[in-house]
């Protein structure tokens, strides 16, 4: 019996083997079929030829003040030297127009306080030293009231007036030159632009022929000029209105003051 049971399992092994053997043949040959098949199909195939390299065209950019030297260059330095001195000195005015505006605005309100508070005591060099303590026009213009402070009231308002008028006038300093700039840049460029149109006629005339480069070329050339002392005007025109609205402010608020100066002077003068 034993021996029986070895015998078929033996026999159900070999044939279990032998189909296992057969199928991974059967699964073999397909592929090695489909692999030939393959190459065969790779070694008809005719070698297509090489596409030719198309090397594409890197666009460099230019910084933007290599772009701007360029433009100088192109525009003549003849002219824009100029209107590129006009833009500086015009920045530079500006500059310091503004610091001195800025440190020419008073707390009015406190001053006229101080002021008050000292005439009641009748401290009138307390007054004084409040107003030589205290930077801005203003102080300077109340300082010279009650430097006249025992010569009437009469003699206070006209030194205040006089003094006022002082202070206004180097409120507006180097306001005119900054104007000055602005009218002049622009025009140096309309200058650079009709010399560089004549120079563009001259060029027609010794080629002999109207040629759409030459024109072009010439042109371009002549309007950079217009273009910078118009960009230099407008600049300082923005920076011109900016002081002109500071320096009204400061000097209404100066009259302001004063009149409630002449106020205080007359209410506790004696």
């Amino acid at each position: 019996m034993k021996k029986l049971v070895a015998c078929l399992a033996f026999a159900g092994l070999f044939i279990f083997g032998t189909n296992n053997v057969v199928m991974a043949q059967e699964a073999t040959e397909p592929q090695a079929s489909e692999q030939t098949e393959n190459e065969a199909t790779v070694t008809e195939q005719p070698v297509a030829a090489a596409a030719p390299v198309v090397e594409e065209e890197v666009v460099v950019e230019k910084p933007f003040n290599q772009v701007l030297k360029d433009k100088f260059i192109e525009g003549g330095v003849g002219f824009m030297t100029p209107i590129l001195l006009a833009l500086i000195l015009g920045l530079a005015l500006v500059i310091e127009r503004t610091i001195y505006l800025n440190l020419a605005t008073t707390d009015t309100k406190k001053l006229l306080a101080g002021i008050e508070e000292a005439l009641k005591n009748g401290n009138v060099e307390k007054a004084k030293e409040i107003c030589r303590n205290t930077r801005g026009p203003v102080a300077s213009v109340f300082y010279q009231g009650l430097d006249r402070y025992d010569e009437g009231n009469e003699s206070i308002e006209k030194a205040v007036v006089s003094y006022g008028g002082v202070q206004t006038a180097r409120l507006e300093s180097n306001m005119s030159w900054i104007a000055f700039f602005i009218a002049v840049a622009p025009s140096l460029g309309f200058l650079g632009t009709v010399v560089g149109m004549v120079q563009a006629f001259d060029d027609i005339e010794k080629a002999g022929d109207i040629s759409p480069t030459i024109v072009a070329g010439g042109m371009k050339v002549a309007l950079i000029t217009t273009v910078t002392g118009l960009i230099v005007a407008i600049i300082l025109q923005v920076f011109y209105s900016y002081l002109v609205s500071k320096i009204d402010s400061l000097v209404t608020s100066m009259e302001d003051a004063t009149i409630s100066y002449m106020d205080i002077l007359v209410k506790y003068r004696k």
